[in-house]
């Protein structure tokens, strides 16, 4: 069979054959190249700790060390060249350091593998991730601080199904989110706290017989500890993994709140106006203003959370210790900590930006009998009514009033005493929706003395 019968099933992406289709499924270089700081700082670690345990040179772990600068230096200024025949990026600079210093570079490998070279490298990278995405949040939280302190009083609906259920404050609303992305940051901080472990010395998958110093170099890339069993340490992807579940969890967040962003900037809502920074136009149809980057936000959940399940399936079958599998384990990470970091600036960048329509978020707190709890409340309190019989007196002023057309607090007080006639005018002074959120004053409710003190204590807690 000639070479050209042999490739057509191949295709023309493949001229060479099965070769080519080897090296190209077997290279990772054109993703992990993302961990070279890593990389090299690991590598920097481990030939300082070689060196004090006496298994290489001083000098041969000095001429390490300035071979890695040089290198890392060269791929800050895109001066690097990367080769997929290298297959990744420990071969590619383990290469070019042997272009740099010559004969010492061979022994930068002694006591380690590939196996546990990556896995330090692909934790260094995601414990960075999670350390930005932990910053992204506080900027987030103190973006929202910001929006309640200024609306801390102003009212607006509160929604159950998207009905209007009872009023609450801007400044309340926004609190909720804080709260929200308050777990994200804790669910981050302690997969932090879980991933800080090193992997560097567990070699292939059995450790080494070379008298490495594993707390040496744990320490010198700041690590709590070495990773206690070198099976695990090799094979383990639990980090990722919660990494990716932790970014789902905030991104799921993200898009609930650009869906509210989606639904106030409406016309039909006017509750918020989005800057021109986070908004676009249309095409054809001059007087739109298209929340774009709150309806793109809303999108990012999606592959986020498809990125947690692809990590998964990779990993749900696998045997220790270390399978070539693994490789299929950063494309999808690297795209999700992307997609989560702008996700996350975008909507600090919105709520930072937005302008909430006091006006009509006080016009529409008052619609829809939004206070009709209160005057339930108000029964059970003043006229000692049990809250079942509060519930229907309650019920029957709702329907008298939409029946006229009116809210509640336009009934006359003989118009709610032909429901029940011990009602008196003193129910006036819960209809409002200013006394309906001022009375909210149980620890957590809606009242802008209760918003102050949450604000006060995120504002120290974030400082």
């Amino acid at each position: 069979m000639t070479q050209k019968t042999s490739n057509q099933m191949w295709g023309g992406r493949f001229a060479a054959g099965p070769d080519a289709i080897m090296e190209a499924i077997n290279a990772s270089i054109g993703f992990d190249k993302r961990m070279a700081a890593q990389d090299i700082a690991g590598s920097r670690a481990h030939a300082a700790m070689l060196a004090a345990q006496g298994i290489i040179s001083d000098k041969d772990a000095e001429a390490i060390r300035e071979g890695l600068l040089t290198i890392l230096s060269e791929i800050e200024a895109g001066q690097f060249t990367f080769s997929t025949a290298l297959e990744d990026i420990h071969m590619n600079v383990e290469a070019r350091l042997k272009e740099v210093i010559g004969e010492p570079a061979g022994r930068l490998h002694t006591g380690r593998s590939r196996n546990d070279q990556v896995a330090t490298d692909f934790r260094l990278w995601t414990r960075d991730q999670v350390d930005a995405a932990i910053e992204g949040l506080k900027a987030l939280m103190q973006a929202l601080l910001a929006q309640a302190e200024a609306g801390a009083d102003w009212v607006m609906p509160g929604f159950t199904h998207l009905q209007t259920a009872q009023p609450v404050t801007w400044g309340h609303h926004m609190m909720a989110y804080v709260e929200m992305f308050a777990r994200d940051l804790s669910r981050f901080t302690d997969a932090r706290a879980r991933m800080n472990e090193s992997p560097l010395g567990a070699a292939a998958l059995a450790g080494t017989s070379f008298p490495i110093d594993r707390h040496m170099t744990a320490e010198a890339l700041g690590f709590d500890r070495p990773a206690a069993n070198s099976l695990d340490a090799v094979s383990d992807r639990d980090f990722a993994l919660e990494f990716l579940s932790c970014a789902s969890i905030c991104a799921m967040h993200l898009s609930r709140m650009a869906e509210e962003l989606v639904i106030w900037s409406s016309a039909q809502f006017r509750f918020v106006v989005l800057s021109d920074r986070f908004s676009t136009g249309s095409s054809i149809m001059p007087q739109k203003k298209n929340p774009d980057a709150a309806e793109l936000i809303r999108a990012k959940i999606g592959r986020i959370f498809g990125a947690n399940v692809a990590l998964t399936m990779v990993m749900k079958g696998l045997p220790l210790a270390y399978s070539k599998d693994m490789q299929e384990d950063k494309e999808q990470v690297f795209d999700a900590a992307d997609n989560l970091m702008l996700a996350l600036a975008a909507m600090t960048g919105m709520v930072g930006d937005m302008t909430a329509n006091r006006p009509a978020l006080e016009a529409a707190a008052g619609a829809g009998f939004s206070t009709a709890t209160d005057l339930a409340d108000w029964l059970v309190r003043a006229l000692g009514m049990p809250f079942r019989d509060a519930h229907h007196v309650t019920g029957s002023l709702v329907a008298k009033a939409e029946a006229k057309g009116c809210d509640l607090p336009d009934l006359s007080l003989t118009e709610m005493q032909e429901v029940h006639e011990a009602i008196t005018d003193e129910v006036f002074t819960v209809l409002g929706v200013h006394n309906s959120v001022a009375s909210r004053m149980s620890y957590g409710g809606t009242a802008p003395a209760r918003v102050r003190e949450q604000i006060a204590r995120w504002k120290d807690t974030l400082s």
